[in-house]
């Protein structure tokens, strides 16, 4: 199966990125459907995974290499994707109700480099229809589930949003990530300031020990920040999550800079977040 990958790839590379995309996650989605043939692919996929078994937050996982976020936003592949291996799947972002995101194009490869630049702007099926996809899958694999607010929520009422995507996924995560810091959605990484940044962890760890009495059991909470922040803001916002109690913080989510040589690559100037190899020494 390994000597496939260079050539579904440079098939893959065909397509426009999101397109690739959605054709990735939809036939890993058809192979949970025919369960023998997907054991049998994933396990040939994935090869002889050594066992190394680490434990964050309280939470044992059967090796440290997890999905990040944003690869599997709706929950629509979750036992194809564990079906490789991961430690950990991060879905979401998720947001309380469903909203398009930004208009397209706004995904953009920069081979060279090994990297992307997205402006997706949290484009979501919302909460009911991302329980339901979850729920139709048995596969045992830890599950983190990444929250967001709406785009047309008002950032001083975002915490009204944070906490229904909590009370919503609580039960249903082994942790919780709260990402206010995609540069994608305005005015969200203002959340990250002194003021806003504690009221927001707070009310979050108010409505985490509710839940927790509620249904008899302790999520974690972990934080994701942005890798564009000055090393006092830094500062600011570590003491923040310590003194809040905060379970974990996720470094880092995507930059608007454009680092070492991404800048010399078509499509570095679209605006939006850069991930990849040229970002892994800044977070």
């Amino acid at each position: 199966m390994a000597d496939l990958y260079p050539l579904l790839r440079r098939l893959a590379f065909l397509l426009d990125p999101e397109v690739s995309h959605g054709l990735a996650l939809g036939a890993l989605g058809l192979l949970e459907r025919a369960h023998p043939l997907e054991k049998c692919l994933t396990e040939r996929m994935r090869g002889t995974l050594p066992a190394r078994p680490v434990k964050a937050m309280g939470i044992h996982f059967p090796n440290p290499v997890g999905l990040a976020a944003g690869l599997d936003k709706d929950a629509r592949a979750v036992a194809g994707l564990a079906g490789l291996g991961f430690g950990f799947l991060e879905l979401g972002t998720v947001t309380p109700l469903p909203q398009a995101g930004n208009p397209r194009p706004r995904l953009f490869r920069l081979t060279g480099a090994q990297a992307l630049v997205n402006r997706m702007g949290f484009n979501s099926v919302g909460l009911n229809q991302f329980l339901a996809n979850l729920a139709r899958h048995n596969q045992q694999v830890r599950v983190g589930i990444n929250i967001g607010k709406n785009a047309q929520t008002p950032l001083e009422q975002a915490a009204h949003d944070y906490l229904t995507c909590l009370r919503a996924v609580y039960t249903a995560a082994d942790y919780v990530a709260v990402n206010i810091s995609s540069p994608n959605t305005p005015g969200l990484r203002d959340l990250q300031e002194r003021e806003g940044l504690n009221q927001l962890l707070g009310q979050l760890k108010d409505g985490q020990a509710r839940l927790a009495d509620l249904h008899d059991r302790y999520t974690p909470i972990a934080v994701k920040i942005a890798p564009d922040l000055e090393p006092d803001a830094i500062g600011r916002i570590a003491e923040a999550l310590a003194s809040h109690g905060i379970d974990g913080v996720i470094a880092t989510n995507t930059t608007l800079t454009r680092p070492g040589n991404a800048a010399s690559y078509p499509g570095s100037e679209q605006s939006g977040g850069l991930s990849g190899a040229p970002l892994a020494a800044q977070s």
